[in-house]
């Protein structure tokens, strides 16, 4: 565990403390801690670990499971099934009750889980300087004031104050979302800095990709930024799912509902009716095993998971199973930028020339994509500037683009230099082939305080065709525009490419204002023909003389297919919002190409003005902006709640593990798959296997369908319920002196109607238009008044054919075996023919789709149609249910009750649709 100390150094505010005093205040040095000191230290404030938090033994997560108010149905179910010796339905119930109860078990690791993987992020060794000398130790045993040094690969192991630097660029994304590696320097910052623009700082868990450098420990384990989000996580309640908060109060309504009617039913037919006490019980009892759902749990598992398959299908995996519908219900998906909404591949998307301002296609590292000039496409060929930009892109260049054997293009080394490359493999440029032509004789490297870089070249192309012709040297520089400016005197003049022209600096200027107004990250570029002065490429050589070449913006760019996803979002009723660690203007430019935060009057608000902003204010604000830039994790983990606090379902995406808390906190959570973090994907409900926006936007359709399949179920399972229960009530009304249908025959009706019929509803696909409704409201009941009036007329009209019949048999001298075996059957053949009916809650299934567009319903009529002819012939099942076989009048009799609910039930969708209530009636 982490020792904490009250005058621990931790949680002060390095990044405003200047080399020196971070020596002073910590009383190190460049030589480090000595080792007595460090184990004296390491006492004092603990090993460099997460704590892990106290967990739930497994008995107690099991049991826990169990506190559910349709298991508790379900079990009562059983114990009635026992009691009247059905044990075969016993088991079936409890079996049902336990897969439910293992199913939560297995899937509340998910918070422990994500801990977990943000442990894993600390580095396991680290290197220190220790009395003088330089040695590998465990990380664990860091202390504040060890002296680590970095280099390119290296994970940082502990928060760190640097105190030399060299040209140290570390890839903070996974803690800030910053899109690039940052540069590093030794500067102190401002106080209120956000954490990405800590540039002296280096923090525990993130990746140096160049240079290296040398930092001082000032923060270990609990105490780290690392640890902090740690302990944010921890304390993060992930909530329950709408779905389950809907079903909790169903479950309760309808189970209060079936006290007071049992209750009711028992006082009439005793006080009122003068039936015997004990008649009534039985009675009473085989109206409360009509009532109770016992398959709802189970065909409710059965529908979800039938959605998880269809959203693995969609590159969606659904890690918690309620997540299935939850993501069909969202009102509002906070997004993050880099990797999800962008494909975290920066991209030159701009060349600015003296005289024209080229665009490039393509995005990504996919060496794929034109030039075009005023939407035309150009032939570099006539454009020797445009080509000879390329090919310095090319050569001033470190890093290398390959790709692997999936055929995914990436990038070694700085994502800048890598969109140089691709720009030249656009331009039709060979990487060995330009290296073996204009080999690279000398190089000065980018620093920090020079903002450029410089290659010096020889072109062998022309000495190649004649062999006593000189090789033509060559020096290519780029870096930022300004300084870039200063080295040099001309530009290119049109036509044919040559250099002249002195440099219009304000055309200049204004081009780089008018690119980086656009979200895009502005380099400058530039030659000159001439060697070094000595034997190698010194500053001197670069100082001037210089000729302009181009200018261009490099940007992470939008994906093609999330911008698409994003309007059909829209079209959904569906707010997107970016949440995201980048700079404001980058996430503005970002969003005004994905139409989100657009409007008058809506600027992107930073995570510093999130944090002087009331709970109030912030929901009103996030209700209304929908960009917001260099938000911490605390900040969007506040904004998901603000939202969440007005009522809105909220979905998150994230791929670091700065979103890990907003992605347990949200009411389902979206982490990507590909270049997500762990920490990130467990703590999310689903992982998106292509960290594509647009398979959430196909998610939603999928989760929108699950939800109304049980919708669908529910209005075809409550009528079943309602109908057995008014046939016992009206038994009771009229003084019949016995029940139409015995508690052991709706056990059957209930098993073998759930087992086979309301199956066939999960295989129901989205019916079209889904995405064009509005979302349901968040806090809307599962049965709107309107389904409520539909359970009420189907369940009358099941009972009108069912206890008709059995009364008709019964007074016409048949016997009670043979009236109660036509209304077992007379409600089987009704709930088939109702099962047709439900498969569309409000379009018509009068038509080929709609009677025969789902095989597995046929196949489940088929099956139950087996079932009751197994019940109503066999001897065995004869003497258990007390049933007869029935000649084909009967039969004929009974398929006149079904038609009855079929067409009785069409009747009212066609009432519905011709006084136009359906689409209103559709997200109700």
């Amino acid at each position: 565990m982490m020792h904490r100390d009250d005058n621990a150094p931790q949680s002060r505010p390095w990044h405003t403390f200047p080399v020196e005093k971070t020596q002073l205040e910590l009383q190190t040095g460049p030589d480090g801690l000595s080792d007595t000191e460090a184990q004296s230290r390491l006492t004092r404030y603990g090993p460099n670990r997460l704590a892990e938090p106290a967990r739930r033994g497994p008995l107690m997560r099991l049991l826990s499971q169990f506190h559910n108010v349709l298991l508790y149905a379900m079990m009562g179910a059983a114990v009635i099934t026992a009691l009247l010796g059905h044990w075969l339905d016993t088991a079936v119930l409890m079996a049902a009750v336990v897969v439910n109860a293992l199913i939560g078990f297995l899937q509340e690791g998910k918070a422990e889980s994500a801990l977990a993987a943000i442990r894993g992020m600390l580095a396991p060794h680290a290197t220190v300087m220790r009395g003088g000398t330089r040695r590998e130790i465990d990380a664990t045993t860091l202390v504040p004031g060890d002296v680590v040094v970095l280099a390119s690969g290296d994970r940082v192991p502990a928060d760190l104050r640097l105190i030399a630097s060299r040209e140290l660029r570390v890839d903070e994304a996974a803690l800030t979302g910053e899109s690039e590696p940052v540069q590093k320097e030794l500067t102190t910052a401002k106080e209120d800095a956000a954490l990405g623009d800590r540039w002296c700082m280096a923090y525990a868990g993130t990746v140096v990709v160049y240079g290296q450098a040398t930092g001082i420990v000032v923060a270990t384990g609990a105490h780290t930024e690392l640890g902090r989000i740690n302990h944010l996580l921890t304390d993060v309640d992930s909530g329950t799912t709408p779905l389950l908060r809907q079903i909790d109060r169903f479950g309760h309504g309808l189970a209060g509902a079936i006290a007071v009617v049992a209750v009711l039913t028992f006082l009439l037919g005793w006080l009122w009716r003068g039936e015997p006490a004990g008649e009534m019980f039985l009675v009473v009892v085989a109206l409360v095993a009509s009532a109770i759902p016992e398959g709802l749990p189970a065909i409710m598992t059965v529908i979800l998971a039938r959605g998880v398959q269809r959203m693995a299908r969609e590159k969606a995996i659904v890690r918690r199973l309620p997540a299935v519908e939850t993501l069909g219900s969202v009102t509002v998906i906070c997004s993050d930028k880099t990797g999800t909404l962008t494909r975290n591949e920066m991209t030159v998307q701009r060349v600015v020339a003296a005289g024209h301002v080229y665009d490039v296609s393509g995005a990504g590292y996919v060496p794929e994509g034109r030039f075009s000039l005023d939407g035309a496409d150009v032939d570099l060929h006539g454009h020797p500037e445009l080509a000879l930009t390329a090919r310095a892109g090319e050569l001033c260049n470190d890093a290398r683009l390959l790709q692997d054997a999936e055929g995914h293009w990436r990038i070694e080394g700085d994502p800048t230099e890598g969109a140089l490359l691709v720009l030249g493999a656009k331009a039709g440029l060979a990487r060995d082939t330009l290296q073996a032509q204009w080999p690279r004789l000398d190089a000065i490297p980018f620093e920090s305080q020079h903002r450029f870089m410089a290659t010096y070249h020889l072109d062998k192309t022309e000495s190649a065709d004649a062999s006593d012709a000189p090789s033509t040297p060559w020096i290519f520089v780029k870096g930022a525009p300004e300084r870039i400016f200063e080295m040099c005197r001309t530009q290119i003049v049109e036509p044919g490419g040559q250099p002249g022209a002195p440099v219009d600096i304000d055309y200049w200027r204004r081009m780089v204002t008018d690119t980086a107004a656009q979200g895009l990250r502005v380099l400058g570029l530039a030659y000159k023909q001439a060697k070094p002065a000595g034997e190698r490429l010194e500053f001197s050589d670069v100082e001037g003389g210089f000729t302009l070449l181009a200018l261009v913006g490099i940007i992470d760019p939008p994906r093609p297919e999330a911008i698409a996803a994003v309007a059909e979002c829209h079209r959904a009723g569906i707010r997107v919002k970016m949440i995201t660690g980048d700079h404001a203007e980058t996430a503005k430019a970002i969003g005004a190409q994905l139409d989100i935060g657009i409007g008058i009057g809506k600027p992107a608000v930073t995570g510093a003005e999130v944090a002087l902003m009331d709970d109030a204010e912030l929901r009103r604000v996030a209700l209304d902006i929908d960009v917001f830039a260099r938000a911490s994790p605390e900040h969007k983990l506040r904004l998901v709640q603000a939202l969440q606090d007005d009522g809105q379902v909220v979905a998150m995406t994230g791929d670091g593990v700065n979103d890990a808390p907003a992605l347990k906190r949200a009411d389902v959570g979206v982490a990507m798959g590909f270049k997500g973090t762990e920490a990130a994907k467990e703590a999310a409900d689903i992982v998106l296997t292509d960290d594509n926006f647009a398979s959430i936007a196909k998610a939603v359709r999928q989760g929108r369908g699950v939800y109304d399949n049980l919708k669908k179920f529910i209005l075809f399972m409550l009528p079943t319920n309602g109908g057995e229960a008014l046939v016992v009530i009206a038994g009771v009304m009229l003084s019949l002196g016995v029940v139409a249908l015995t508690p052991a025959q709706v056990l059957w009706i209930n098993m073998v109607t759930s087992s086979t019929l309301g199956i066939a509803l999960a295989f129901e696909r989205a019916e079209p238009g889904i995405m064009e409704r509005t979302p349901r409201p968040p806090g809307a009941s599962l049965l709107s008044w309107f389904f409520i009036w539909r359970v009420t007329l189907v369940s009358i009209l099941m009972m009108i054919g069912t206890f008709g019949l059995f009364y008709l048999e019964w007074r016409n001298g048949a016997s009670v075996e043979a009236a109660r075996t036509m209304a077992v059957n007379a409600l089987v053949m009704a709930e088939m023919f109702y099962l047709i009916s439900s498969r569309s809650i409000f379009a018509t299934s009068l038509s080929w789709q709609g009677l025969f567009g789902n095989r597995v319903a046929l196949i489940t009529i088929a099956a139950c149609l087996v079932l009751q002819l197994f019940y109503t012939y066999v001897p065995f099942m004869q003497t258990t249910f007390g049933s007869s076989a029935l000649n084909g009048r009967e039969w004929l009799e009974v398929l006149g009750a079904g038609l009855l609910v079929f067409f009785g039930a069409e009747l009212e969708k066609w009432v519905v649709r011709r006084a136009g209530w359906a689409e209103r009636l559709a997200v109700k």
